[in-house]
């Protein structure tokens, strides 16, 4: 497919924006360092660009307002890798390996095996690439619309010499530039809950597989417990989509319907947050040491506590004040602290699931 005059156009502007955004930050050793090389008058832009859309949105949720959303948690997604990833635990798990075992089953239900050709859809900056290549001796290309993630992407990639097994490329996933029949297997993790339309999104993924393969997803959705006219319900959806860069989350049986609807012959579909197991997936983001399950998890789970982001937010609203950290930050921490929080209320009250499992087969 060629891209039009318009969208050659986009492109380059979006690639320009993130580079004078994120500068020389996605090869820095850490978050903190990647957040001082970004340009402060660019990161303003983006951050009060977003914040300008939601608070439309928290009065007036239309349609139209929902589109005006997608670029903008876009700009914000690119200063949000997720603090924590989401995954179930076992007993005495330590973080690490619960995030391995929760991407390995993915690839286990994906069909995933030496030297298939997979594609991960919204790749972030490779992490379960580069685990899933570790663990199957697959060949993955990771598609991103984020110039700097991709650049991350490949820096790891880099440095753990798993560059001959991995490409990273730029696209957009609602209209991806691999030809029909490209790719033998495809996984989603927590990634196309950003698309603007799952049916859309899904089709898309049906085209660039193989007759016979099989797409894995994670997928975000509120719960079928979820009641759009409940007011509490409505704020833990609105605060879990504010702060994690989300325009709309839809149900599961709307997931379900879409997912079918794009082609797919529907093999397996779960709930794994909701499987009985003896620590809940939320526990990190709720800053509970209780469930710790390993002395090395003690500072990423003390980072969640409500005096850990306290004295996090202090100290980037002091740096933002003098001028080491760019203006918006301390906005998007609170961002971050209000997204963590819903998410962990809709956890509770069974409302949301970051992990419905769904399986599916394109028809030969």
């Amino acid at each position: 497919m060629t891209p039009s005059a318009l969208e050659r156009e986009d492109v380059a502007r979006d690639a320009a924006f993130n580079k004078v955004l994120h500068g020389k930050s996605a090869t820095a050793n850490g978050g903190l360092a990647a957040m001082r090389r970004k340009d402060a008058t660019a990161q303003k832009a983006a951050i009060d660009e977003y914040f300008k859309h939601w608070d439309k949105q928290a009065t007036d949720e239309t349609d139209a307002i929902r589109e005006l959303l997608q670029p903008c948690n876009r700009l914000l997604r690119v200063r949000m890798e997720h603090l924590i990833s989401l995954c179930r635990f076992a007993y005495g798990e330590p973080f690490h390996q619960a995030i391995a075992r929760h991407e390995h089953y993915l690839a286990l239900q994906a069909g995933i095996t030496k030297d298939m050709k997979v594609l991960d859809v919204g790749c972030g900056v490779g992490g379960p690439a580069r685990e899933l290549v570790n663990f199957t001796g697959a060949h993955i290309t990771g598609l991103n619309n984020t110039d700097y993630q991709i650049d991350r992407a490949n820096y790891y990639a880099q440095k753990q010499r798993l560059s001959d097994k991995m490409v990273f490329v730029k696209g957009d996933f609602m209209q991806m530039k691999f030809p029909d029949n490209s790719f033998d297997a495809v996984y989603v993790i927590e990634a196309t809950v950003h698309a603007p339309d799952l049916k859309g999104v899904y089709k898309e993924i049906c085209r660039v597989l193989k007759p016979g393969g099989k797409f894995a997803v994670y997928e975000w959705f509120m719960t079928d417990d979820y009641n759009n006219d409940d007011p509490e319900h409505r704020r833990i959806r609105l605060g879990i989509e504010q702060g994690n860069g989300i325009s709309n989350m839809v149900k599961v049986s709307d997931g379900l319907t879409a997912f079918r609807n794009a082609g797919f012959s529907l093999i397996h579909h779960e709930d794994m947050a909701a499987r009985p197991d003896p620590i809940p997936w939320y526990y990190p983001l709720a800053g509970s040491f209780k469930h710790l399950g390993s002395i090395w998890d003690f500072f990423l789970i003390a980072r969640m506590t409500w005096w850990g982001r306290g004295i996090a937010h202090r100290f980037i609203g002091a740096s933002e004040t003098i001028g080491l950290f760019p203006k918006g930050s301390q906005k998007t921490g609170d961002n971050l602290s209000l997204g963590a929080n819903c998410l962990v209320e809709g956890g509770q009250k069974k409302l949301f699931t970051p992990m419905y499992l769904m399986v599916g087969r394109k028809p030969e």
